[in-house]
């Protein structure tokens, strides 16, 4: 995700302090309600693991799948989609992907057969990184430069509530009607956030490319290196265990109804973390992480021993809706700081290697949780969360503290590619 590269096409923005007319912000808006539909279809399943396995027959683990594939499809389309565009017009591509996500819910929601199911969540995958790669950027371009932060956090709102709301609603839609009917419901959704984008979005051309070299170059540095590795294995511990949170729940004899409160609860309480941890975290970013990360060790080795314990079940999963509310706010940051002079590079490697992490934690989880258990899978999870606490005590610093001078320029003449 990019929050560097909010560069307006027209010059006057960048010193106009007049606030951008209402169709711009509409147009925001419209990539929000796309985000927000993303965020919804990409972890949907968690909330529906049970019941999807038990129509198709499988394992919980193997239905794990639904969140494994889209992962590793979206880490190949999040660079490779961005090096392939060449200069097309953003919005167009925008707009092919919310079409890709509306047939991607389709096809999940009348899939015959498992096999079916994951070719609409490898669509998905498809569209997903690569949505995620434009996204920020080109909502930076929709509005004057000095009001770019404020419609890149409106995005980051579509996201937050997709969180809080989308999943939840989707189980108790679920619950009301079938997991079918979730998918369609968040169809719905999609064709609201086309349509919108179809009739605000303006044209977005791009005046240069993405090139393989740029990626290159960013990799062979040790500081986004190594931030890469524990991006990956923070994401790793919470995905390899959140996504089997439901048949969890569920073997602590939850009832439906039940769980659709602890997920509510979880995204609530993120997204008031993820606010309170925004008032200080570009102060104590490395402070801030390093306790996301332990909150979540914590509640991955005590949820396995406390699964009798019905309150204090929901208490630790709120202690882990709260480092995870934090996690993703706190690695964007420190991404932002480990590429400054290469932003797009940066949001391309950062997307990926979070969908990397989610799709082998998902993966890797699942056959835990077939062979062994999801006990162990929570005690696999929480070596990860280690090893990412491990990587970034490594850090001497939080980050770069200085861009040299010709990195700041070379930053500064890059027109976007996004």
């Amino acid at each position: 995700m990019n929050f560097d590269n909010n560069v307006s096409d027209n010059p006057a923005d960048v010193a106009g302090a007049a606030s951008s007319p209402l169709r711009a912000w509409l147009a925001v808006a419209s990539v929000t309600i796309g985000a927000f539909a993303f965020v919804t279809t990409e972890f949907l399943p968690v909330g529906l693991l049970p019941d999807v396995a038990q129509t198709f027959g499988v394992l919980p683990g193997t239905a794990g799948l639904m969140v494994t594939i889209p992962g590793i499809m979206a880490a190949l389309s999040a660079p490779g989609l961005m090096l392939g565009a060449g200069r097309v017009d953003r919005r167009l591509i925008l707009i092919v992907l919310s079409v890709a996500l509306l047939a991607s819910n389709l096809l999940s929601a009348f899939a015959p057969s498992f096999t079916i199911m994951l070719a609409g969540r490898a669509l998905l995958g498809a569209a997903l990184g690569g949505f995620w790669t434009l996204a920020l950027a080109a909502a930076g371009r929709l509005v004057k430069a000095h009001e770019a932060p404020r419609a890149t956090a409106m995005i980051l709102a579509g996201v937050t509530c997709a969180t809080v709301i989308g999943v939840p609603l989707g189980t108790f839609i679920a619950d009301l009607a079938s997991w079918r009917v979730s998918f369609i419901a968040t169809a719905v959704l999609v064709a609201v956030a086309l349509v919108s984008q179809i009739a605000l979005l303006p044209s977005l051309p791009s005046k240069a490319a993405l090139r393989f070299a740029d990626l290159a170059t960013l990799v062979r540095r040790p500081f986004p290196r190594k931030s890469l590795l524990m991006v990956a294995l923070i994401f790793g511990a919470h995905f390899s265990s959140y996504t089997y949170i439901a048949p969890f729940l569920q073997d602590a004899q939850f009832g439906a109804s039940t769980i659709t409160a602890v997920l509510l609860g979880f995204g609530i309480i993120g997204f008031f973390s993820n606010f309170v941890v925004s008032t200080f975290v570009a102060r104590k970013l490395k402070a801030s992480l390093t306790g996301a990360t332990l909150l979540l060790m914590f509640a991955l080795l005590s949820l396995p021993l406390l699964a009798h314990l019905a309150p204090v079940v929901m208490a630790v999963v709120l202690v882990w809706g709260v480092a995870f509310g934090a996690i993703p706010l706190c690695v964007s940051m420190w991404m932002q700081e480990a590429s400054p002079d290469l932003p797009e590079a940066g949001s391309a490697m950062f997307v990926g290697i979070v969908q990397v992490a989610i799709a082998v934690g998902s993966s890797v989880g699942g056959a835990i949780v077939d062979h062994a258990g999801i006990p162990v899978d929570f005690r696999f999870g929480s070596v990860l969360a280690v090893l990412g606490l491990v990587t970034l005590a490594s850090f001497r610093s939080r980050g770069p503290r200085a861009v040299p001078e010709k990195a700041v320029e070379a930053r500064d003449a890059q027109t976007e590619c996004v």
